[in-house]
């Protein structure tokens, strides 16, 4: 993670701006919620382009995470477990990632800024990285259901990201069906329909394996440790269209 080790020695990148750009200064003590770049002093470095967008992207994930956390009101131990989880098993984070990331959420649920907010800034950043949203939402169900439910609280917060990322109801149902018991999953998973043809789910199939590979992915300046759902995707992916060949017995004919 490049840009912590600048955050940390007293860089500051870039003006990120708005709520999320609160959270960051509150984390790491710079002015980030300015809407003029500051001056640098000789000698310091500044953040590149990726850098820029992955510390965009990890301040917006734990902020949003932080946010629905409290969607009921307050936040559990289970709730606060799941996190440490995530970050540990899912994202595979440091221990020093690992106490930013916490930072990050404890300032956010300490913040005047609602999900909206958050959300809201965050398809600013993203809206010409689609996956990134993807990735996002993603993200959001993965935590949500790590408990084994999905409260409606939650998941009205959720379908906000959704309407907020322009996401459609179909890409929707594809992401939950990752994570939520439905017999069409694997169709879901590809965005097409069990009724059609062997041609149309093949190049659906070609389009999300090109543009969900994981170096496609980072190269949008997704964080290093988010690659893992990155590569999560895209075996699903893979996985749904073997299934969906084998459930089909057309194996000879979807190549």
């Amino acid at each position: 993670m490049g840009w912590l080790g600048k955050m940390v020695g007293g860089t500051i990148g870039f003006a990120l701006g708005g709520p999320l750009g609160a959270i960051a200064g509150a984390v790491f003590g710079h002015a980030f919620d300015r809407s003029e770049e500051r001056t640098f002093s000789e000698g310091q470095q500044r953040l590149s382009p990726g850098e820029e967008s992955q510390f965009a992207f990890f301040i917006g994930a734990f902020s949003m995470l932080a946010k629905l956390s409290q969607a009921d009101g307050h936040v559990s131990q289970e709730e606060v477990t799941s996190i440490e989880k995530f970050m540990i098993h899912d994202l595979n984070l440091n221990r020093e990632s690992q106490v930013v990331a916490m930072n990050i959420f404890q300032a956010a649920m300490a913040s005047p800024g609602t999900f909206q907010d958050f959300a809201t800034q965050f398809y600013e950043r993203f809206r010409f990285q689609t996956q990134l949203l993807d990735v996002m939402l993603d993200i959001l169900l993965r935590v949500s259901i790590a408990d084994g439910t999905l409260s409606h609280v939650e998941e009205q917060l959720i379908i906000t990201a959704k309407s907020t990322f322009n996401i459609s109801d179909s890409q929707y149902t594809a992401i939950k069906s990752r994570y939520v018991k439905d017999d069409g999953k694997y169709y879901a998973i590809l965005g097409v329909n069990r009724n059609d043809t062997d041609e149309v789910i093949r190049t659906r199939y070609r389009k999300l394996v090109k543009e969900y590979h994981p170096d496609m992915i980072a190269s949008k300046g997704l964080p290093e440790e988010f690659t893992k759902l990155a590569e999560d995707k895209f075996r699903e992916i893979q996985e749904a269209y073997d299934l969906i060949r084998k459930e089909r017995s057309t194996k000879d004919r979807i190549q």
